[in-house]
């Protein structure tokens, strides 16, 4: 060791920690008193390579199918030509028999058919035993509902799409009848044409 080495370890101060030969001390970082140091976990690493992107949207496309969305589902009855899950009695919405009803003003007819159209029942408020001015009632018109349902529950029909037309004081009044009978109703259609400035109505009743 020559003498200039022994100057440079001489002039240490004895505190300072001394390498060994052929090593590097690094700096001491002197930290002020009442300050720690915390040390943390190192982040987790993200992989975001072309493969792990195709398993995760094979894993969402998965999850998609085996789970159905709520949003897809609809208690109410189909549009015409629109697909549904939805069924009655095993039969799908279009396979379900039809009941109409003709509401006038001075009777109620009511005539159930089946999804092809082949008549099953018809009844009204005269058949039922009901004359002149008591045919346009609402009672006449619940007990033809209640005897068209008793008939066709005989046929085999538990579930009705139903159609009204007409004005009459018996629209209601049949389909409750329908109900209490033992039919279940599991949509109503208001079929009541309407003229769009068609032909001259008839003149006003003077009362």
């Amino acid at each position: 060791m020559g003498l200039g080495a022994r100057e440079q370890v001489g002039m240490m101060s004895p505190s300072e920690p001394t390498a060994a030969p052929g090593r590097t001390l690094l700096p001491l970082s002197r930290e002020p008193p009442g300050l720690q140091v915390v040390a943390r976990a190192p982040a987790a690493t993200v992989h975001t390579g072309a493969p792990q992107l195709q398993d995760a949207a094979a894993e969402q496309e998965v999850e998609k199918t085996e789970a159905p969305s709520r949003s897809s589902f609809s208690i109410y009855p189909p549009i015409p030509g629109q697909e549904s899950s939805l069924r009655w009695a095993g039969k799908k919405f279009e396979e379900i028999p039809i009941a109409h009803i003709k509401a006038s003003y001075n009777n109620t007819q009511i005539q159930v058919v089946s999804a092809a159209n082949q008549p099953l029942v018809r009844t009204s408020c005269g058949t039922e035993g009901f004359r002149n001015a008591k045919k346009g009632t609402g009672i006449a018109a619940q007990t033809a509902g209640i005897a068209a349902a008793a008939k066709a529950t005989g046929k085999g029909v538990t579930h009705v799409r139903v159609v009204v037309k007409g004005l009459g004081p018996g629209r209601l009044s049949a389909i409750k009848g329908l109900t209490m009978g033992g039919l279940e109703v599991i949509s109503i259609t208001d079929n009541t044409p309407i003229p769009h400035n068609g032909c001259r109505p008839r003149k006003a009743r003077r009362l």
